[in-house]
């Protein structure tokens, strides 16, 4: 299997991290392309017609997107109960919650990076952090006991919505709003999973 992916991908990342926590590193190869929302590489295109990433090719040749089906698919393969049945609503809503933060987070990013200087609108900024800082603060105040049980796929999505808040937004001072989800990151962080996915540029 191909997956079609950049390093700085949060979503990326999100399968990269499950791939090694299930052992299935030997399995995938990973095809690392540049691509942005304006100018897609061809072989994003070829896997998914939205032009985004990742995308898994398999061995057939069929591609899965987006990063959750993804993630569901290869959680079956290795049949590592990163869904538990019994938490499956709370995994799913809290993973969604996780994503929520990522794409506000990447839609500040793409603001700067992708739109023209002098369209650049301030309050559209403004308003994805104070969504990402939202959901920050519900999951500190609902979801630490979640967060703090058996590892699941919510987990790694939180860690990897935090890391991306830490990569491209380092100054907005998420922690000071979640002192319990920060303690619980300072752990969580330093997985041997998310050390060797954390983004370098």
């Amino acid at each position: 299997m191909k997956l079609i992916m950049s390093p700085a991908s949060p979503f990326v990342r999100k399968v990269a991290v499950l791939i090694r926590e299930t052992g299935q590193q030997d399995d995938i190869e990973e095809v690392e392309v540049s691509t942005t929302p304006v100018n897609t590489a061809d072989a994003v295109w070829a896997a998914n017609p939205l032009g985004k990433i990742p995308a898994l090719v398999l061995e057939d040749g069929r591609a899965l997107y987006d990063s959750r089906v993804i993630t569901r698919f290869l959680d079956d393969r290795a049949q590592a109960g990163l869904y538990p049945a019994d938490r499956l609503w709370d995994v799913l809503t809290l993973e969604a919650t996780a994503d929520g933060i990522l794409e506000a987070a990447v839609l500040m990013v793409y603001e700067s990076r992708v739109r023209p200087e002098e369209m650049c609108y301030a309050p559209w900024v403004e308003a994805q952090w104070t969504k990402a800082l939202s959901a920050v603060r519900a999951v500190d105040a609902r979801w630490l006991d979640q967060l703090n049980g058996p590892l699941d796929m919510a987990q790694i999505a939180v860690g990897c919505a935090l890391g991306y808040l830490d990569f491209r937004h380092p100054g907005r001072d998420w922690r000071s709003e979640a002192p319990g989800l920060a303690d619980w990151f300072a752990g969580f962080g330093q997985r041997p999973a998310m050390v060797a996915t954390r983004p370098g540029g």
